[in-house]
């Protein structure tokens, strides 16, 4: 089951995985998902996870829920409860922010988190839920870095910030790391398919300026219009927000570099 399927993250694992298992989603706002048997209406703030849980009875549910922080906090909780109750797996889809508040060096799988950003810091107070509350074998914790890739949010709106002659906001002292949402929905199918637990980096293996890569995507999307950039200085020395894998490697073939995400990541 996936919690928030209907959305960016969601929809893409949804794609992924439903030629291969019984995969059901939660969905908040679209007539599209209304008429799908596998997809069930969830609000976060006025419903109850148990709700979903019980009708579906899940045996691995992956959350990539968005909204309000404390809905999704309570339901993070009821979810380990239940999970804790039922011995079913979780895989909780966390990012770098939990992460944001270091600036010298990239973050391995280990490393302690420490953030300053509200989204931040509700990551890493629902990433305990499962560190406190579950045996490791029964959790997989998977971090991401910027996702990008075909006709993804962050691609569409350089796009469109471009042809609408509007600024595209860039760090230049940013130093990250970055995937596609194809190449992590085939990393969390891996994860599944082989039983893994425990806390996963899925970001390229390699770093980049965070200016530098937005240039490489603007000159792969050819717009033939000259882009206007609004430059952004959090620091006035680089700072790092990458999540790299390290301590819990996946295998080389689901492996990706800053280059070939910038390659697949165009416009329809």
């Amino acid at each position: 089951m996936i919690l928030g399927a209907s959305g960016f993250l969601g929809g893409a694992l949804n794609k992924e995985l439903r030629r291969y298992y019984d995969t059901y989603g939660t969905y908040h706002t679209g007539r599209i998902h209304s008429d799908n048997q596998h997809f069930i209406h969830f609000d976060v703030v006025q419903d109850s996870i148990y709700e979903v849980l019980n009708q579906v009875r899940p045996t691995l549910v992956i959350s990539t829920l968005r909204g309000d922080f404390e809905g999704q906090l309570e339901a993070h909780e009821d979810l380990v409860d239940y999970a804790r109750r039922t011995g079913i797996k979780l895989i909780y889809v966390s990012s770098s922010n939990v992460f944001d508040a270091f600036t010298n060096y990239p973050s391995y799988e280990f490393d302690k988190t420490f953030s300053e950003s509200k989204f931040g810091k509700f990551q890493i107070a629902c990433e305990n839920l499962f560190l406190k509350n579950l045996p490791e074998e029964q959790y997989s914790i998977v971090r991401l870095p910027m996702v990008f890739g075909l006709n993804t949010p962050r691609i569409r709106e350089i796009r469109n910030r471009i042809l609408e002659g509007q600024e595209v906001e860039v760090f230049p002292h940013l130093i990250i790391n970055t995937t596609t949402d194809k190449k992590f929905s085939q990393q969390v199918h891996f994860i599944i398919n082989r039983n893994l637990f425990g806390i996963f980096h899925l970001g390229s293996k390699d770093l980049i300026h965070h200016q530098e890569f937005v240039n490489e995507i603007i000159e792969r999307l050819d717009l033939k219009v000259k882009p206007h950039f609004k430059l952004v200085y959090t620091s006035n020395f680089d700072r790092y927000l990458a999540v790299l894998p390290r301590d819990n490697p996946l295998p080389k073939h689901l492996s990706i570099t800053n280059e070939e995400v910038v390659q697949v990541s165009q416009v329809y």
